[in-house]
């Protein structure tokens, strides 16, 4: 086995740059009740223990501490209301109450409603939070303003809504871009140089094609999304962009915006064939996921696994730019067995 050179900060910045790596880098997503089932079967007593075993190359989230109003039991802080909802073998919050659901007009909104504000959180602690973990990618601030927005007016209604009350839309998603904004900055300013990898999301595609129009997407998100990029690559960091399902009819657009890798390259989607996303857009973005996560790490074998893992460092990993990890949190349900065979396969195949 060849040894490491790198360290993952160094890993994942090598491909971020188009430099090659030592070997292709690891992620790790998970819920956590199959976190704890993995500490038990690597017989550890800390997930970064676990994942240090397994070669790993996570990332490592900072952000503020909220010191705003006190919120309400079960509610966030745009007061939107959730339930744990058991599904078998884990636990989920939904959101059971959407407090712009009744609202027809930005002026009830302006009358009724009151949005956070940036000084609600305190970001003199970010500083400490990166300690002892320099040498791994920092990941901190960005922005997924329409997923806020389906919980606050409700997920039918946030769709509907492009349509029967742009203006709506226009208005909330500036004050929810506008807080993301004024948060990321507060970060960087915290730790100048330190952040690699800033979050700018939207969920647009579904299983078969986009959720939402080409047009409302350009009209609604990209112009918003644009500034979100511009602000991560002046302090220096790189644009995440998490974008489920088939959503290869904007890649183009996103690529323009300036984001720099593309998560979770959910293949088993119509329009997401690995190849074709290599050959069109490999030359200006680093692909982060494409392990299954709907067939082949909850339902595959462990040789499914290993295949799996073997394509997309042939496909996605020619030439450098992939970074190897689940397209989404891995469940419960999942045999730990054939996560272990993800990454110890990642590990001995992916050298470059």
């Amino acid at each position: 086995m060849p040894r490491e050179t790198m360290t993952p900060r160094e890993r994942w910045l090598a491909v971020l740059t188009q430099h090659t790596p030592d070997r292709t880098p690891m992620d790790y997503w998970a819920t956590e009740e199959f976190n704890v089932r993995l500490l038990q079967y690597l017989g550890e007593s800390d997930l970064r223990s676990a994942l240090q075993k397994l070669h790993v190359d996570f990332v490592v989230s900072v952000g503020p501490r909220y010191v705003g109003p006190r919120l309400p039991d079960g509610a966030d802080v745009f007061g939107c209301r959730y339930q744990k909802i058991d599904y078998g073998t884990g636990v989920y919050d939904e959101c059971v109450y959407h407090p712009l659901a009744e609202y027809n007009s930005v002026a009830e909104i302006e009358r009724e409603y009151t949005w956070p504000e940036p000084d609600w959180w305190d970001y003199s602690g970010i500083r400490e939070q990166i300690r002892g973990w320099e040498d791994y990618p920092i990941r901190g601030g960005g922005s997924e303003p329409f997923l806020i927005y389906k919980s606050l007016r409700g997920q039918e209604q946030a769709l509907m809504d492009l349509l029967q009350h742009p203006d709506i839309v226009h208005y909330c998603l500036d004050r929810l871009f506008g807080l993301a904004y004024a948060g990321t900055l507060r970060i960087y300013e915290q730790i100048p140089g330190q952040v690699l990898l800033s979050y700018v999301a939207e969920d647009m595609g579904g299983q078969e094609s986009l959720m939402m129009s080409r047009r409302h997407i350009r009209e609604f998100l990209l112009p918003r999304m644009k500034r979100m990029i511009d602000l991560t690559h002046s302090a220096g960091a790189y644009v995440f962009h998490h974008n489920d399902g088939n959503c290869r009819a904007i890649l183009p657009d996103l690529t323009q915006a300036g984001i720099d890798l593309l998560n979770p390259i959910q293949w088993r989607s119509n329009g997401m064939d690995r190849q074709a996303l290599k050959q069109d857009f490999g030359d200006c973005l680093v692909f982060h996921g494409a392990m299954d996560n709907q067939y082949t790490l909850p339902f595959g074998t462990v040789d499914e696994v290993r295949q799996e893992v073997l394509d997309n460092l042939r496909i996605l990993g020619a030439g450098g730019g992939y970074i190897l990890a689940p397209c989404h949190n891995i469940q419960a349900n999942t045999p730990t067995e054939n996560v272990v065979a993800m990454y110890r396969t990642g590990h001995e195949h992916g050298w470059l």
